[in-house]
C-alpha cells in the first residue's frame, strides 16, 4: 500500500523498531527519505543506511542505534511537525530550538534538507519538518 506521507511513514517505522529494539528497519526509497537518513546518520541518531531493491521496489535498511545495557534506543523521540494538511513554515531568525539545543530539527530549505543549526549557520528559513530527540 502506498502512502501518502513518506515522511510519516518513515518517522514511525523508525520509532516502532526502536520501541521493540529491532536492529534495522526498512522504509520506502524517496529523495526526501534519503536526505532525512542522510540526516540522522550525520548527527549520530542512527548508523549506517543502505538503499536495497530494484524499481518500485526500492527500500533503504536503516541501522539503528543503542545505548546502554539495557539497550534504549538513541532516538527517544520523533515528533512530525509539518503534514500535508497543515504545513509549517519559519523563516531563520524564528527556527526553534528543540529542547534547548539537545534535540534537532529537521528543516527542508531552499539549499537542501539540513538541520536547525545548521540553516541558521547558512541563514536560510523553511519548512520544518519534524523534531527528534
Amino acid at each position: 500500500m502506498a502512502a501518502t506521507d513518506t515522511i510519516s511513514d518513515m518517522l514511525t517505522r523508525i520509532r516502532n523498531a526502536g520501541l521493540v529494539g529491532h536492529s534495522t528497519t526498512k522504509v520506502p526509497t524517496t529523495k526526501m527519505t534519503k536526505s532525512i537518513a542522510h540526516v540522522l546518520k550525520s548527527e549520530g541518531f542512527i548508523g549506517e543506511y543502505e538503499e536495497t531493491g530494484e524499481g518500485i521496489n526500492k527500500y533503504l535498511v536503516i541501522s539503528l542505534k543503542y545505548k546502554g545495557k539495557n539497550r534504549q534506543p538513541i532516538i527517544r523521540t520523533l515528533k512530525r511537525v509539518s503534514k500535508p494538511g497543515l504545513r509549517v513554515y519559519s523563516n531563520c531568525k524564528e527556527i526553534p530550538r528543540v529542547l534547548g539545543g539537545i534535540g534537532i530539527a529537521i528543516i527542508s530549505t531552499s539549499k537542501g534538507i539540513m538541520t536547525d543549526r545548521e540553516a541558521r549557520k547558512q541563514n536560510v528559513g523553511g519548512e520544518i519538518l519534524c523534531y527528534i530527540w
